[in-house]
């Protein structure tokens, strides 16, 4: 008779593990998403000799301040599995600071583009880059609901020792923390694609003509 498995089992084994397998359908799913948006940005362009768009600073900028959001992620996991209460409460508090920043900063540069008379209907180059920076803006929002509620019940839940050792002994808690962890580095990942793809583009045109 073999032995009983653990409940913990179930949610330290994150590559079977439903939650861990729906996210990685959703992360496919983006990335053949922005990847069909490239080769039809690249299409298009050449097709119709269109110069690429100059991205504004502030995309720039921004990859700065989603690689720190993406660092301090990692920081709220590390934390938790410390069980530093001070630092995973600031860590997560970070993040959404930081994503906050990151959209306002993503609104600015599109106002950027629109001080240039580059509007979402100026060129087909001009409409891509509105639409992909636009899809990823939105990812950036859907994932703000679960990095507000981790916040919330980090709060809610750890006010009394025993309460935080409860929270953090959860391995439901930790494997949910690992995948939001994961989804904001795939966000980062992503946005510095999608930048060096429209730089490197841009340089490109630019050296050929």
């Amino acid at each position: 008779m073999q032995p009983e498995s653990s409940p913990n089992e179930e949610f330290q084994s994150m590559a079977f593990h439903p939650y861990n397998v729906i996210l990685t359908l959703l992360l496919m799913g983006v990335t053949a998403l922005f990847l069909s948006f490239s080769v039809a940005f690249v299409y298009s362009r050449v097709q119709n000799g269109l110069p690429p768009v100059k991205l504004p600073s502030l995309f720039y900028i921004n990859t700065l301040i989603l690689v720190a959001s993406s660092g301090t992620m990692w920081w709220a996991k590390q934390s938790y599995k410390k069980d530093d209460t001070e630092q995973y409460q600031m860590a997560l508090i970070g993040t959404l600071v930081l994503s906050i920043i990151f959209m306002v900063a993503q609104y600015f540069a599109w106002m950027q583009l629109f001080s240039q008379d580059i509007f979402i209907d100026s060129s087909n180059t001009a409409s891509y880059l509105y639409v992909i920076s636009g899809l990823h803006f939105a990812h950036v929002i859907a994932g703000l609901p679960f990095l507000g509620m981790f916040l919330f019940v980090a709060y809610k839940r750890m006010k009394e020792p025993v309460s935080v050792l409860v929270y953090f002994s959860d391995p439901e808690k930790l494997l949910k923390l690992r995948l939001l962890t994961r989804y904001w580095h795939f966000l980062d990942v992503l946005w510095i694609y999608l930048v060096l793809f429209f730089w490197v583009n841009y340089m490109l045109y630019h050296a050929a003509y």
